[in-house]
């Protein structure tokens, strides 16, 4: 089984910049696909980022394309979201979650394992 803890979110003006960080316990994080989820007050949970196992291959919603960047490392057993040009609209809770079962994917629904998520907050 892996934990995963969230941190790094905060509050920063548009157009700046944030690192997200989840911390993976239980098992190495290359045995998992990890994936970046966001859910805004009265949306459902959305897909982000995520990279498949042992970081070969990563995926970006269209929103986030260009602006965010997913990797992991796997000494530390963390996997990070960089977050660059940041937008109002990417104001969230932010949640990492683990998958063991598939090679990658952008379903909550495949996932097995969440963080408890990270408040990110973009002031215009």
């Amino acid at each position: 089984q892996a934990q995963l803890v969230e941190s790094g979110g905060g509050l920063v003006q548009a157009g700046g910049s944030l690192r997200l960080s989840c911390a993976a316990s239980g098992r190495t994080a290359s045995t998992y696909a990890m994936g970046w989820f966001r859910q805004a007050p009265g949306k459902e949970r959305e897909f982000v980022a995520a990279q498949s196992r042992g970081g070969g291959n990563t995926y970006y919603a269209d929103s986030v394309k260009g602006r965010f960047t997913i990797s992991r490392d796997n000494a530390k057993n963390t996997v990070y979201l960089q977050m660059t040009s940041l937008k109002p609209e990417d104001t969230a809770v932010y949640y990492c979650a683990a998958d063991y079962r598939n090679p990658v994917g952008n379903s909550p629904q495949t996932y097995d394992y969440w963080g408890q998520g990270t408040q990110v907050t973009v002031s215009s």
